[in-house]
């Protein structure tokens, strides 16, 4: 199965947005810039990431993103179906009954074995998808080089562009 492109640019914005202060928020500009992607291509997913109650839509000029709810509550699942959409991967078209001398119709009341077995693998997917939150992937060991390297670049970028309301 194919998963396009804004699939991984949702979940790392989704990874680096649960880095902010309960107030704060990012521009999508500054999203697509830390991953280096187009604003554009990305505001159309981070919309649909809002539309899904994922993240939420700060206006003015110190909005930007956040999330819409906390990150151990938002999984893989809620990511890949707001931006791939609910369906269901596998399609099945029926072909069993086209071609010549098609068998009748009461043959065909029940999905084939090969519609079941890949909704059956579909489930599994999902469950494993289901399993997985925005918290868990968003802990990085900090006592690995790699870890510390992610931790120093996106605590910095963070502390550059996160948005927080005017103190009052």
């Amino acid at each position: 199965m194919k998963l396009s492109d804004g699939v991984e640019q949702a979940i790392h914005c989704m990874l680096m947005l649960s880095g902010l202060q309960a107030d704060g928020a990012m521009p999508a500009a500054a999203l697509a810039e830390y991953h280096g992607v187009s604003t554009s291509y990305l505001l159309k997913h981070l919309q649909a990431l809002a539309g899904a109650g994922l993240l939420t839509s700060v206006p003015g000029p110190r909005g930007g993103y956040r999330l819409g709810r906390a990150p151990d509550k938002i999984s893989l699942l809620d990511v890949v179906l707001a931006i791939e959409g609910a369906g269901p991967a596998f399609r099945c078209a029926e072909i069993r009954q086209r071609g010549p001398n098609p068998l009748p119709a009461k043959f065909f009341a029940r999905p084939c074995a090969v519609t079941a077995a890949m909704l059956k693998a579909e489930r599994a997917y999902r469950d494993e998808l289901r399993k997985i939150s925005i918290a868990e992937l968003a802990y990085n060991n900090p006592d690995t080089e790699l870890g510390n390297a992610i931790t120093g670049r996106s605590c910095t970028f963070l502390e550059r562009h996160e948005r927080r309301p005017a103190a009052g």
